[in-house]
């Protein structure tokens, strides 16, 4: 790593921990989810509280049901945008608690286990103000340390070598940051993990989000078929699109993280568009959604995150943030032998993490997808002066943006050049794939 000052250094990568002992791998649980309802919980509240302090009683419940992730950190002195670099683990579980049998059938014969079946780091950078969300596949075979049974006390030994989304079944929402730690040398000072109940519920309140597929896609595993085109997606079926692995692309977890990319890339360029965030009942909504999800045990939260003030100053320091800068990659792995797992490439996963702790622009250099699950199709408008204007009404949010110069055609635009064009954008290895938000990807059918 970089030569940094010691103390900034020691906060964001941490010095990796003894291996231990192999256990064999459990047999892994249907595959779900992924990150939409843990990021959605995590931003869109914070962005709802800044207009709706007045649910403060209501969010102040948030506090009695965090968990400890081992990092809770002093809350910042005033609203305002966060100070430094934030990095925050967010997880969608496979639990049966609180499900709906009718659309989960398999958990009428549930084993009682737990797993992060989608683990994500979100990485915010300081000034200029970058995010980048990493990818972690489910299959991933990577060292687990010594973990606690949060809720039965029982502490589990460290293993060298287990899947990764085993780490939740060991010790919940904090050996999953632990895990995640000890693999990437990050500092980890937020976490959000969330059910399927509550993803469908997140997906809900935000009236839904627009993906694209190139050719008709099938899947008899989670019940998703859709036709060749652009479809608007909410509830279950925004699950079903997010679980899909099975009919796109390779068939593999790595074609699903791929198109759960595409989902988020979509969900971010709506939430900066004016749809959202220009309009004042929505956000009450995902708020108020937000805090019952939490209330329902559907979403978890860190101690360290359920604090109001905290998740409003989160979330203005990403409000802004040019498509182009927000980036999802995929932690490199190459397959094991005999094929079905994966292993960790560090030298390559390296260089990301160098880069982000340099606070340096990063550029995708490999495909979009490891598992051939997306195409890159065209590149997303960016949103008017108008769209991203402050809160309002949603009268004000539905007003012609017309009236608003072409974003195209301002100075800035114009005469600023980006990190890229400046040569300042470190070049990801070839293993490293993924997209920026600025991309529109369709899930591409299984060959």
């Amino acid at each position: 790593m970089s030569a940094q000052p010691e103390a900034k250094a020691s906060k964001f990568r941490r010095q990796p921990v003894a291996r231990h002992g192999v256990l064999s791998s459990p047999n892994p649980l249907v595959q779900v989810l992924t990150i939409l309802g843990a990021m959605l919980a995590v931003v869109v509240v914070s962005v709802g509280a800044v207009g709706a302090f007045y649910v403060w009683d209501a969010a102040r419940a948030l506090g009695d049901s965090g968990v400890s992730i081992g990092d809770d950190g002093e809350l910042p002195p005033h609203i305002g945008e966060i100070e430094g670099g934030v990095n925050m683990l967010v997880v969608g579980t496979d639990s049966c608690e609180g499900q709906d049998l009718k659309l989960f059938p398999r958990c009428a014969e549930d084993d009682g286990g737990e797993r992060n079946d989608v683990t994500m780091l979100v990485h915010i950078s300081d000034e200029p103000r970058r995010v980048t969300v990493v990818s972690f596949p489910r299959d991933m075979i990577v060292p687990i340390p010594s973990c606690e049974d949060p809720e039965t006390g029982v502490s589990y030994s460290a293993l060298s070598a287990q899947m990764i989304n085993a780490s939740y079944m060991y010790g919940g929402l904090g050996c999953t940051v632990s895990t995640v730690e000890e693999l990437t040398g990050i500092d980890i000072q937020f976490a959000a993990s969330i059910r399927w109940t509550g993803v469908i519920n997140m997906s809900d309140a935000i009236g839904g989000v627009d993906v694209c597929v190139s050719s008709d896609i099938s899947d008899r595993h989670t019940g998703l078929s859709l036709k060749a085109g652009e479809h608007t997606l909410v509830g279950a079926e925004a699950l079903q699109f997010l679980r899909i692995r099975h009919g796109i692309g390779d068939g593999s977890d790595l074609g699903r993280i791929s198109n759960q990319q595409q989902f988020m890339s979509s969900l971010v360029r709506k939430l900066q568009s004016g749809e959202v965030l220009s309009n004042y009942s929505m956000l009450l909504n995902l708020a108020n959604t937000a805090v019952r999800q939490v209330n329902e045990k559907q979403l978890v939260l860190s101690e360290s995150l359920t604090n109001p003030q905290r998740m409003v100053q989160i979330a203005m320091a990403v409000a802004d943030v040019p498509y182009e800068d927000i980036v999802f990659v995929q932690y490199p792995t190459a397959y094991a032998p005999g094929g079905g797992r994966v292993l960790p490439v560090t030298s390559a996963a390296d260089v990301l993490f160098t880069a982000l702790e340099e606070n340096k622009p990063i550029r995708v250099t490999g495909n979009a997808s490891g598992g051939n699950g997306v195409e890159v199709v065209g590149e997303a408008e960016k949103p008017t002066p108008t769209e991203t204007s402050t809160p309002a009404t949603t009268e004000s949010a539905e007003a012609p943006s017309s009236e608003a110069p072409d974003a195209g055609e301002t100075p800035d635009a114009e005469e600023t050049p980006t990190p890229t064009e400046t040569g300042e954008a470190v070049d990801l290895p070839s293993e490293i794939t993924g997209q920026s938000a600025n991309q529109v990807t369709c899930t591409v059918a299984e060959q």
